[in-house]
């Protein structure tokens, strides 16, 4: 079997007896003790270990102890111990505090060893492609998503594209786990804005006062987005994240600056996210923006804002000029409104352009509905000749 196994045990001649009898069969690699075990496992980060025996009894720091640093740092990896220490007390803080797949006493025979090493591979592939399964799905769910709400309304595309920069700049700065939870709050934060019209959408973005009904319809598209999210399965924290953006929360964050709980600084986040992009719309300085957040401590955690403070400093170098909608290209960035000729808003200014806005770019111009020139970005460093492809065959998918 091709997946690599680490044996780990504290005296050598112990290892040397497993790779006697077990390194025909499997791939096998050991380490003499658990610091020699975390090294080992540090360096394949990128590749893991589908599973790791470890024994038991070990000085410094023994088996159950290691084994709970595994599931911390390498959580797919399927967890083993053997000890010649059979109590029942050690059993019960091996399973509980390591999460064991099994639990082997010595000495252990071989074929008893060589099937428990089997089925924890088995065990690790299905882990593995459940575990792809459903980042597949994830992605592919929210690119769906994100699609839709680009088409259907690109105003709030487009804030939700500012948003997602300065929360992957909050993660960034924080330092957090498991960023994409965040990032994916960014990006949805705005879905429930479909049920919003654009002119809604424009006012609220420009600052202006809405009526008492219009406030109310634009204060539930958080729980319209968080009550769509909610039936995908694993984002049901990004789906409270986005449903308590607008509350006065608990910052999520510890003295020490380490997140104390995932949905509540996700929601603080974006909050502040949200407040200081409406402060920029209403034609705010940045150092402005982020002296009125610091003004309001008991709405805004400081730690949170202050991580915003060299935001403009994370620009991407681009290149800008006008372009003929013919000469388009996927991942070029809208430096203006798209707007029809009666006014109508096509996509809004500073959205990337992806294949199917593409699609939809073309059909407008063809229609001869939008000007044939537009202002855009053009990222530096980008690999522009698959971009020229793309753009190529979207133009031809476009004429037919």
């Amino acid at each position: 079997m091709s997946e690599r196994i680490l044996l780990v045990d504290d005296e050598p001649a112990v290892l040397d007896g497993y790779r006697r009898i077990l390194h025909k069969e499997f791939a096998l690699h050991t380490a003499v003790g658990a610091g020699e075990a975390l090294e080992a496992i540090a360096v394949t980060r990128d590749d893991p270990f589908a599973v790791i025996v470890s024994d038991l009894r070990m000085p410094e720091m023994d088996g159950v102890q290691f084994l709970s640093r595994v599931r911390v740092v390498s959580p797919d990896t399927v967890r083993i111990a053997l000890t010649g220490q059979a109590d029942i007390h050690t059993a019960v803080s091996a399973v509980n505090e390591g999460s064991l797949f099994r639990f082997l006493t010595k000495p252990c025979e071989k074929e008893v060893l060589a099937k428990a090493l089997t089925a924890g591979i088995v065990q690790y592939r299905l882990v593995v492609a459940e575990k792809e399964l459903l980042e597949k799905t994830l992605h592919g769910s929210i690119t769906v998503l994100t699609e839709v709400l680009s088409l259907v309304n690109p105003a709030a595309f487009s804030r939700a594209i500012r948003i997602r920069r300065y929360v992957q700049h909050v993660a960034r700065k924080l330092q957090l786990e498991a960023a994409w939870r965040f990032d994916v709050a960014a990006m949805m934060s705005q879905l429930g804005c479909v049920t919003l019209d654009t002119e809604t959408l424009e006012a609220i973005y420009a600052g202006q006062r809405l009526s008492p009904e219009e406030q109310l319809r634009v204060d539930a598209h958080p729980g319209v987005a968080a009550k769509l999210l909610s039936n995908i399965p694993r984002l049901e924290p990004v789906a409270r994240m986005i449903a308590q953006q607008d509350s006065i929360l608990a910052s999520g964050l510890t003295k020490k600056n380490e997140p104390a709980d995932a949905v509540t600084l996700g929601a603080q986040i974006l909050k502040v996210a949200l407040s200081y992009d409406q402060l920029r719309n209403s034609r705010n300085s940045h150092q402005e923006s982020l002296s009125r957040l610091r003004l309001r401590p008991e709405q805004f955690d400081r730690t949170v804002v202050d991580t915003l403070e060299d935001l403009e400093m994370d620009d991407h170098r681009v290149e800008v000029k006008s372009c003929r909608i013919s000469d388009l290209e996927c991942d070029m960035i809208l430096q203006e409104d798209v707007r029809t000729n009666n006014g109508l808003l096509v996509v809004a200014k500073g959205q990337t352009i992806s294949y199917p806005l593409l699609i939809r770019l073309r059909n407008f111009w063809q229609r001869k509905a939008i000007a044939a020139e537009i202002v855009v970005h053009i990222p530096r460093g980008t690999a522009e000749e698959p971009a020229k492809e793309q753009g190529k065959t979207a133009a031809t998918a476009g004429a037919q």
